[in-house]
Order: C-alpha cells, then structure tokens, then sequence
C-alpha cells in the first residue's frame, strides 16, 4: 500500500494499493484482449463512447479538482483548469476516429492505398506534477486511433488517474479499454517497458529516466513519445511592454509551484532594460498569492514533498537573491518564489532544472547574444519572446531551438497545437494532428488491376 499525503499540510489523506509485477502483467493482458474489440468499433461509434466520457468528465470537474487539490496541492482554480482539459483533450479527439484516413496513390497497374493501422496496447507513463491533462493527452489520440491503453500515475498523485478510469467505465468504454496501474515506476513502469504486449510507451518525466526508458524500448523497436526535462527562456528585449512582460513572469514560473518543464525559469532581459525589468518584477513577486490550494485566491500551492522543496532550497543556498515573494509558516511544504541574479551561465541555478518556484535572471546585449544565451542549455521544450519588433520576433523565433515557443506570451499549450521538444527536451509530439498519427503504423496496400 502507499500512503497519500496532502502537501498543503504534510497529512496522511488515503491510501491506495501498490500494484504487483503479477497485477501489472493482467492489467496488461486484460489491454490486449480488449484491443481487436475495440479496434473493430466502428468509427462513429468509437467517436460517441469518446464524446459521453467527455461529458462524464465534465460532469464532474469539481470531484476531481478537489481530489487534486487534496492529493497533488494544486490550487484550486488550475485544477479546474486540469479537469477541463481532460474533457477538452477527449471531445477534440473524438473527432478523429470519422477523419483518421489513409491516401490513394496514383500508381502503374493497378491501384495502391494506404490505412492507419493502431498500435495495439499503449502504455502511458504520467508524472506527479500535472496529473491529470498528461493521463489525457496520452489516453485520449491512443483511444480515439483504436489503441488500448495501460496507464501509471506517478505513486504519489494516483487519485484523479483511479477516478478518471472509473468514469471511462461510467461513460460506457468497454472493460481493459483505459485501465489504471498504480505503483512504482521501477517495477509498472519497466513492465511497460519489457512487456512485448505493449506497442508504444508515453513517457513524460525527467531526462535520465526517459533516456532509459528509451534504451529498454530499443530492445524491442518498440515506439516512444517522451517528454522530458526543460529550462526555458524568457527574452525580454529593451522595446518590449515591459509592465506587462514584469507582470507576466511570475506565472510563467511560479504556476504550479515552478513544478513544471515548461517554466520560464531563465529570464534574459536587454541590458538596457534590465534595471527597469526588476524594479518592474519585484512587486509582482511580492504580490504573487502563495496560500492554501484550496482557495479561490490561491495562485501557488506547496510542493509536492518535504525532499522537493529540499531540493529547491539547495539550489537557492549561496546564490544571490534578488527579492523573493511569501509562503505560509507552519505544516505542509511551502517555498516562497524566489528571484536570483545569474553571475554567470555556468551558476548551477542558471543551468539545472530545479523544478521549483525560482527563476534566474540575466542580462543580454543584442539579438545575437540572446540567441546564443538561450540555446545554451541541453533543454529545448518551451520559451517566451517579449518584442514590438514583429521581424525581430519571426528571427529569434526560428533560431531558438525549442519546440514551443510564445511571443508576447506565457502559454506552452493548446490541445489542438502540437507540444514536445528539441534536443534533451524530448522526442515526438503530443496534442493537435499530430499525436493522432503517432499512434498508428502506415499500412500500404497495392491492388494489380492487370
């Protein structure tokens, strides 16, 4: 069994069985047992069933956003979000099954097309800080291409992955179609790995577990999408709106409490704006709302575990700390956002992900040199640009190398827009057209008409 602990009060909530090797290898064979039934539904169908669990997950949005906020401290308002987006995730994709097709190709004697054929079983690997949209964006183009699914939650935050499974049910999906496994990653994980029943793993989590998620795989040629690790870069060049790129770059970082790859937990400023930046940024900081989940004035939540905000602590010990926000005293795991300057691109805070509510600050000079300061890191997942200058925008745009960036903006993701990363930021694409397909195989078949 695993005991559950609400982060906002470091209190025991529930505990939930921890799956078995033997538990992991039914749940397994239950998903491919149920794959030639459910990828025999007809496409309206399949379409239908995936449309009514969108709607039961929109008929309880609140459940989950509660359980979210209990289990993973989530402020309430982004938990809502989260359940949203499930539903969301769901109803866009059921849109698929009618419009997955194939091509006809004009070929010499005879006719020749091409069918998107499912994988088979998927298995989706799902971290604790945004539970709920990335069991969606796995679950939901891999039902909706005929595929079945295993799912893990990570072992701390399983509560709204068990509840999502039951409402799978509730909608009318047939049994072993989306089944939930909770447990360890070393062992359900690894299952997913090593089992030749599952076609695909979905992976997103730190860079080195994914790395060796993505040897084991090659083992058996089997297919990845992984998303990884991220230090994004927030530029903020001299003729931006400065007010409103000061006022935005708290969010962009300490939203969910910095536990998430897309924050923009470096900050390049222009020199000749970087004073004007900070005194800019300092009283958003200080006005960030760091309060109990549960509130509807909540901004930031704890961090998921005492370790995790250890963690943070380390990297901020002898750094130099420009300002920092408040957090509550008492029980729970609170960290107060936190502002550094960057003395240089070799500070372990400038180039480690630390996963935390602390962001780097750092001045460049010119174009170029934001540029080469931004792609200086292994990461590649997300980004802001903060310019007038639309010509300025589109060059730096086409030469960071990340695979989702914003200009005069914060937001990462769109679930009709593909999502995923360059370089030690991931590989593959999750969300919009292109998820779809990547739950398929390409099957090409030639008619002799002679």
């Amino acid at each position: 069994m695993t005991e559950l602990v609400n982060p906002a009060t470091g209190l025991p909530i529930e505990t939930v069985p921890a799956s078995s090797l033997y538990d992991t290898d039914a749940a397994i064979e239950r998903a491919s047992a149920a794959f030639p039934r459910w990828r025999a539904v007809a496409p309206g169908d399949r379409a239908r069933l995936l449309r009514r669990f969108a709607a039961t997950v929109d008929a309880h949005i609140e459940e989950l956003a509660e359980l979210e906020v209990r289990n993973s401290g989530h402020t309430i308002g982004n938990a809502r979000w989260e359940a949203g987006n499930v539903r969301d995730v769901l109803d866009y994709y059921a849109g698929a099954p009618e419009r997955l097709m194939g091509r006809q190709i004009p070929v010499a004697g005879g006719l020749d097309v091409t069918f998107h054929e499912p994988l088979g079983v998927v298995g989706v690997i799902v971290p604790w800080n945004f539970p709920m949209p990335i069991a969606g964006w796995g679950f939901a183009p891999a039902l909706a291409a005929g595929n079945t699914v295993v799912l893990k939650p990570a072992e701390v935050t399983p509560l709204t992955a068990l509840r999502l499974a039951e409402l799978a049910l509730e909608a009318g999906l047939p049994e072993g179609v989306l089944t939930v496994v909770p447990g360890r990653g070393s062992l359900v994980g690894e299952r997913f790995v090593t089992h030749p029943a599952v076609r695909k793993v979905c992976f997103t989590g730190s860079t080195e577990v994914g790395q060796g998620i993505m040897r084991g795989c090659a083992d058996q040629v089997k297919r990845v999408t992984l998303e990884l690790g991220g230090k994004s870069a927030n530029i903020v060049f001299a003729d931006a709106d400065l007010p409103k790129a000061a006022a935005s770059a708290p969010s962009a970082v300490f939203d969910n409490a910095g536990q998430d790859c897309c924050a923009r937990s470096r900050i390049l400023v222009q020199r000749s704006a970087y004073d004007r930046f900070l005194e800019l940024l300092e009283p958003a900081v200080k006005a960030f709302r760091v309060q109990d989940p549960a509130l509807e004035t909540a901004e930031m939540g704890p961090l998921i575990t005492a370790a995790q905000r250890d963690s943070v602590g380390s990297y901020v010990s002898g750094a130099d700390v420009a300002f920092t926000g408040t957090a509550p005293e008492g029980p729970g795991f609170w960290y107060a956002p936190t502002v550094l300057l960057a003395r240089s691109t070799a500070d372990r805070h400038w180039r480690e992900e630390i996963f935390g509510p602390v962001v780097s600050v750092l001045p460049f000079d010119d174009e170029a040199d934001a540029i080469r300061l931004a792609n200086d890191t292994e990461y590649g997942l997300s980004g802001s640009i903060w310019t007038r200058d639309a010509g300025r925008a589109i060059r730096v745009a086409r030469a960071v190398e990340t695979g989702n960036l914003s200009v005069n903006s914060n937001s990462s993701v769109r679930y009709w827009t593909p999502f995923g990363g360059m370089k030690q930021s991931g590989l593959g694409r999750e969300l919009g057209p292109d998820a779809l397909l990547s739950f398929t195989d390409v099957k090409n078949v030639f008619l002799a008409t002679d």
